[in-house]
């Protein structure tokens, strides 16, 4: 696979050659359409928003617009559909030449807001009849792969004589390998959560809000070209230990740790990214469960090598017993790995409860974010860090370059 270090500019120029998006487009179509044959499933169906923007590079505004009231449409041995909201498919035609003459108009039934009695599953039968008709497939003899599904729809495909398969599978192997362009495109991304969080340290203050980071980050994301902020999940003070996984109006005060977690999304792809800071100076004490959490991430990011295993990268973390847990599901998400992409959570998820007994080889091309955290026994401050680890053939690069190696004390410079 080729590989380049580091970034290039973000917008197409004459002067560079950077990311080629029709490379990109037909790699990830014909990795979908290996995988189709690896699952044996002759025609997929996807609801999932990762999904769509993988196969057919189209997009809408959000993924509670996206998810169940558009869906792709993807013959084995044809070309990408995508059935879109409203006028949506008028740009398409307009503005997307790979897609301009499979782009059609949807019926979803919009999460169930669309009654059963109300009958568009009807339309969406003729959608799908139609695409399997002109590509000479038969829904009695065929498997059809669907990633995930509103029921009316499951409902009439099963009361209809359509054999449902594993879509999901099939598009989680295509896309657990990223080419140049993929990665290029996580790369811009982390970059932009390295502002963002360059503007989160500006901000915290005594009576700043666990919230007012939150909108200093997505606004700084928004400037430098994210598309959707799905998350950034700030916790402060008392809220760290145990990790609540949610955002709150806590007034920072001085003394505070504060670590947080930044989703956005980047021309279709995610971050996801910790880091830790503290209102003021940080204490010895702090200093310590820093180090102790970035040890457990360092040793972790260590471990990822081509060749190697998903197994021996849960190794380096410690289990739920030394967690102070009764089993690995109560700490899960703790010391944690997961593929990122077009999807937050790709394949091969990484984490004790899974990654021992049925551990994946490492390859060129996967990306992962591995997050780790560490809390005091007594119940005050937790620490949690991640960074994203691009696979190489040789080796790893950690695209994700705000600083870990120390805890930084912010706003109370006097």
């Amino acid at each position: 696979m080729a590989y380049r270090k580091g970034t290039q500019g973000m917008m197409q120029v004459d002067y560079e050659q950077r990311m080629d998006f029709n490379r990109m487009r037909e790699y990830r179509v014909d990795r979908i359409k290996n995988y189709m044959d690896v699952f044996d499933v002759e025609c997929l169906l996807l609801f999932d928003t990762g999904n769509k923007r993988y196969s057919t590079s189209t997009a809408v505004c959000s993924p509670e617009i996206d998810n169940m009231g558009r869906y792709a449409i993807i013959p084995r041995n044809g070309p990408p559909h995508i059935f879109g909201f409203g006028s949506e498919v008028a740009s398409e035609k307009l503005n997307c030449p790979w897609i301009a003459d499979y782009t059609f108009p949807a019926h979803g039934t919009m999460f169930g807001a669309l009654p059963e009695s109300w009958g568009c599953s009807v339309g969406f039968l003729k959608d799908l009849d139609m695409v399997l008709g002109n590509f000479g497939l038969d829904k009695s003899k065929i498997r059809i792969g669907v990633d995930v599904i509103e029921s009316q729809i499951l409902l009439a495909m099963q009361a209809n004589g359509y054999t449902i398969a594993d879509g999901q599978g099939v598009m989680q192997y295509a896309r657990s390998i990223k080419n140049e362009d993929e990665i290029m495109i996580l790369k811009h991304g982390a970059a932009i959560v390295d502002a963002a969080f360059h503007a989160i340290a500006r901000e915290i203050r005594p009576g700043a809000k666990e919230n007012d980071l939150q909108a200093v980050a997505s606004a700084e994301m928004h400037r430098l070209g994210a598309q959707w902020i799905h998350n950034v999940q700030v916790t402060s003070g008392n809220r760290t230990n145990p990790h609540p996984h949610l955002s709150s109006d806590r007034l920072l005060q001085p003394g505070d740790i504060i670590f947080m977690d930044i989703v956005c999304l980047f021309n279709g792809y995610h971050t996801c990214v910790y880091r830790c800071f503290t209102c003021g100076p940080p204490s010895a004490k702090q200093i310590d469960t820093h180090a102790r959490c970035l040890e457990i991430q360092t040793g972790g990011i260590d471990a990822v090598k081509p060749g190697c295993t998903t197994a021996d990268v849960v190794t380096r973390w410690p289990d739920y017993r030394q967690m102070g847990a009764l089993n690995e599901h109560e700490i899960f998400g703790l010391q944690y790995g997961h593929g990122i992409g077009v999807g937050l959570w790709e394949f091969p998820i990484i984490s004790r409860a899974y990654s021992i007994e049925h551990p994946v080889e490492i390859e060129p091309g996967m990306v992962f974010a591995l997050e780790t955290y560490a809390g005091n026994e007594d119940g005050s401050d937790g620490v949690r860090l991640e960074d994203e680890v691009v696979v190489t053939d040789t080796g790893i690069e950690v695209i994700t370059k705000f600083p870990t190696d120390r805890i930084i004390g912010c706003g109370m410079s006097y």
